[in-house]
């Protein structure tokens, strides 16, 4: 009722099979293309890792790939065989290893990166005191240890019938004593009469 609820699940990581086989295609696909589509690999990168660095990477790439169709452009052999034609090719040719090799470097260092914060679910924090519940000792002390309580025990009630002989004994002690009162002042009145009459 008053948690923070469920939190968004961290995103998932690709399985490794599957990895291997988008680091295998980023990969040759600049030194296939022999540097034509190198940009796609940076790109890629810079979507999946979201840092500035990888956006200049893809910037670069694009300046040179621009930087080296000038050059080509500029020669009209078959061969790319003048000075200009073989700057360009060079250039491409240097422009698909970098980007390969960033690519790669880029990935691997960004899936061995620990997950950022932001992605990680909050650490639940103690329930507001009140409503009757007690509160444990946060955040990490140890619960006090109880000791066991024995029962009460109500001090032990006298027998009924050492009850009862104890009523009776008072009892004739106290006819004992009334029987004795009155006997003596029988006696004494008994005596008396006699030694009137005397």
């Amino acid at each position: 009722m008053h948690g923070h609820g469920y939190a968004p699940p961290p995103p998932r990581r690709p399985a490794t099979a599957v990895l291997v086989l988008l680091r295998v295609f980023f990969v040759a696909l600049p030194l296939l293309s022999i540097g034509f589509l190198a940009w796609i690999s940076t790109l890629y990168a810079a979507i999946v890792t979201r840092q500035p660095r990888d956006w200049w990477a893809f910037a670069a790439s694009v300046a040179l790939l621009v930087v080296s169709f000038c050059f080509l452009a500029t020669d009209d052999t078959d061969d790319f065989s003048t000075p200009a034609g073989t700057t360009g090719m060079i250039i491409l040719l240097l422009n698909a290893c970098a980007c390969a090799g960033y690519f790669l470097y880029a990935d691997i260092s960004h899936h061995r990166r620990p997950p950022h914060p932001a992605h990680l679910p909050p650490v639940p924090l103690p329930p507001t005191p009140g409503h009757g519940h007690p509160q444990p000792p946060y955040p990490y002390a140890p619960a006090p240890v109880q000791t066991p309580v024995p029962p009460y025990q109500a001090p032990p009630q006298p027998h009924p019938a050492a009850a009862r002989i104890d009523q009776v004994r008072a009892e004739l002690d106290e006819l004992s004593d009334y029987l004795r009162s009155h006997d003596g002042g029988g006696h004494d009145g008994h005596d008396a009469g006699p030694r009137g009459g005397r």
